[in-house]
């Protein structure tokens, strides 16, 4: 058990802003109304249970495409289980005398402490022409907010739908929400951290292979057992038929989106390119027309954490390149989507092919983009101003092209230009490569004529072999133990 500014939650991983936020909410001396908002998975609704616990005096969880007659249903069942009640209450006709169910029943139960009503999945209680949403306007507005002794937690995993309706509401609720949390996956260091709380002692490079697969989703990692490698839980969930993440591609996102079909799309696309995509060429691939659907579409996926925009060095947010940042999709795309092989002992086969090494790059990569905070403590620049971007150089006619996925843009006038390789041992430079580096500087310095010192840094997973290229070429390097940190 730990103690939050007087507040006692069970012991969590990580998550420490979030419980600072959570536990200072539950000692405000005003009603609060707190919007939490992140993927599907990752661990919102653990997070406020655990935080909150007894006191919870109402909770109620929407149903993925339910109907409204079903969604009142579902009140009144959640509003019984919060009275138990052997007899559930009357069905009500319509939201606004369900929130008036909810008034009388809360008025009975609040004291001088603080207590909790908590909506999961909010955004699929909100069915078309419901008035739902109007009617817990209503309600907060009217009621709620004037309870001193109350918080209201919403949460959704459409995070898209959370901030253009909740968090930037221009109605009812408009300027309402006192706290938000964006809750994001675990890094590396907390997945590790997680693991051993579930007696699971696995070495940095096993658990680097889970974070390549699943990525810091918790739910994806809940169901490892201790004595498990990497490679037999990634067998276990991925290649058996009644594995937990084999047909999760396939309720990821329609559970999410509308039109779910054009998201998988841009997300195939972004995962048949390392190096990513301009939106333009996001379009031409996928056959998306111009215009605001596309832009939200970008946004949900964005807001949501499947994809990662980066602005190129020198130019701005109209030629931002697009990546894809989901762990999971892009195995699943990759490995198991039309896999021939299944059963014990798949992903142990694939360790030595081809499609692992082109996989395993374009994973380390996304990893390596994730802990940028990491590379900079490694490197002794935590404390410096720096703002990251990528950058590349197609030429018109003939020349030579390049592409930097990681530039750290320093205030103290250096520029870390980063590389990033993944490798089973020590990374070796050879001819070719360093040709190839030596090529990637010129050009870089060609176009864009910095006036800042240039350090070519390498991140890999084991270090890099100490040989003439490595002296000649390399100022930094950053280990993959240095991300777990």
């Amino acid at each position: 058990m730990e103690r939050i500014h007087g507040i006692t939650m069970d012991k969590l991983i990580g998550r420490q802003e979030e419980k600072k936020i959570l536990a200072n909410a539950l000692s405000s001396p005003e009603a609060e109304l707190i919007a939490v908002y992140g993927r599907r998975r990752v661990g919102k609704t653990y997070l406020i249970r655990n935080a909150y616990k007894e006191r919870i005096i109402f909770e109620m969880t929407g149903i993925h495409e339910a109907k409204l007659a079903e969604q009142l249903q579902n009140f009144s069942l959640s509003l019984q289980n919060a009275m138990n009640s052997a007899v559930p209450p009357a069905i009500p006709d319509n939201w606004i005398t369900a929130f008036d169910f909810l008034r009388k029943y809360l008025s009975t139960k609040l004291s001088s402490q603080k207590s909790v009503i908590f909506f999961d999945e909010f955004p699929w209680i909100h069915t078309a022409k419901s008035g739902f949403l109007q009617a817990f306007e209503h309600f907060w507005n009217v009621w709620a907010s004037r309870q001193a002794n109350l918080l209201l937690v919403i949460c959704g995993s459409a995070a898209s739908w959370m901030m253009e309706n909740i968090i930037n509401n221009k109605g009812g609720l408009h300027n309402r929400i006192s706290r938000q949390i964006r809750l994001l996956p675990f890094n590396l260091g907390e997945v590790e951290s997680y693991l051993k709380s579930k007696r699971i002692n696995l070495d940095q490079y096993q658990v680097l292979q889970l974070y390549m697969v699943m990525g810091g989703i918790p739910h994806y990692l809940k169901d490892m057992k201790p004595g498990e490698s990497a490679a037999q839980y990634i067998d276990r969930l991925c290649f058996t038929k009644d594995g937990t993440l084999k047909g999760e591609f396939k309720n990821l996102y329609r559970s999410l989106f509308d039109n779910a079909q054009n998201h998988e799309a841009v997300i195939r696309a972004l995962a048949k390119k390392r190096q990513g995509l301009t939106r333009n060429e996001i379009m031409e691939a996928t056959g998306l027309s111009s215009g605001g659907t596309t832009t939200k579409l970008f946004s949900e996926l964005e807001e949501s954490g499947f994809i990662s925009q980066y602005i190129p060095f020198d130019k701005d947010s109209k030629d931002a390149i697009y990546k894809l940042s989901d762990e999971y999709s892009l195995f699943y795309l990759k490995f198991m989507e039309g896999a021939k092989s299944t059963g014990a002992g798949t992903w142990l086969r694939q360790l030595n092919s081809a499609s692992f090494r082109s996989w395993s790059g374009f994973a380390f990569e996304s990893i390596c983009l994730k802990h940028v905070v990491q590379i900079k403590r490694s490197l002794g620049i935590e404390g410096v101003h720096s703002e990251i971007s990528a950058w590349r150089y197609v030429p018109q006619k003939g020349g030579s092209g390049a592409q930097i996925d990681l530039l750290i843009d320093r205030q103290d006038l250096c520029i870390n230009i980063c590389e990033m390789k993944f490798s089973t041992a020590e990374f070796v430079i050879d001819k070719k490569y360093s040709g190839e580096l030596e090529n990637k500087i010129k050009v870089f310095r060609n176009n864009t004529k910095p006036k800042k010192t240039l350090f070519l840094t390498m991140v890999t997973t084991y270090g890099v072999h100490k040989n003439s290229y490595f002296s000649h070429l390399i100022q930094n390097e950053v280990t993959a133990a240095a991300l777990f940190k």
